[in-house]
């Protein structure tokens, strides 16, 4: 291919794909970004749960993780995003039989990947809080403080600098399965360069460019979370 055609190819504008592909780049990173809260939630009271001394709450923890853990993440999507708009619509025919509804890709990818990242983070969690001695707990107890204060005050702090370097790796596993996405038609990175390429015929150079756009941000990640990790090193040793 000649060098002035590739730069064609890349270039801005109506000749060239890179708006196409840097608006898929900023779908990609706001998936990331929406998902992440909503899995490292779930994922903090499902690890809660499952070391609860409730057998029931055990129980529905680990039912959760296998679940989710077990299941291909291109299966859940698959069901949820096909499924879901069918239960709902059963649900909203009781009352108005004439509607319809449609589930947004953007919030059907979201909710899948926050099942799924939360489970892994669930596990993260868990290990965090069976490193943590119990004898914080009691001092907690012992000097007044409530379960509630004694976990947001004592535990909580120590739970994330132990967590935190198995999260990033759950994070940057969240990074790369936003692709999957794709499938159902939103218009991430992999997305865009997929049209690109079938319409250009040139595959290699698209993927190419979505494997190294993937690449920089989990470097960027990488750095980011370093500097975060440091930082609740030096409030650790205050």
């Amino acid at each position: 291919m000649p060098a002035q055609s590739i730069w064609t190819l890349l270039s801005w504008g109506p000749d060239g794909w890179s708006d196409d592909i840097a608006s898929g780049v900023l779908v990609t990173i706001a998936l990331a970004l929406a998902t992440l809260p909503i899995g490292l939630v779930i994922g903090f009271f499902v690890a809660f749960a499952k070391q609860h001394e409730e057998p029931s709450l055990r129980l529905a923890g680990n039912i959760y993780t296998t679940v989710f853990r077990g299941l291909p993440e291109l299966v859940t999507l698959f069901l949820f995003f096909f499924g879901m708009p069918l239960l709902l619509q059963y649900l909203v025919r009781l009352f108005n039989p004439d509607a319809t509804i449609d589930v947004n890709s953007f919030v059907a990818g979201m909710i899948v990947l926050a099942l799924i990242f939360s489970s892994y983070a669930s596990e993260v969690f868990l290990s965090a809080f069976r490193a943590i001695p119990k004898g914080q707990y009691e001092g907690g107890y012992a000097i007044g403080l409530s379960k509630w204060q004694t976990m947001r005050l004592v535990i909580l702090p120590q739970l994330l600098r132990i967590a935190f370097p198995g999260l990033e790796n759950c994070w940057l596993s969240l990074l790369k399965d936003t692709s999957l996405v794709s499938v159902v038609n939103l218009a991430e990175t992999l997305r865009q360069s997929g049209v690109a390429a079938r319409v250009t015929k040139h595959s290699f150079l698209f993927y190419s460019v979505a494997a190294l756009i993937f690449l920089a941000l989990a470097v960027l990640s990488s750095i980011a979370t370093s500097y975060i990790l440091r930082h609740l090193g030096r409030r650790a040793v205050r």
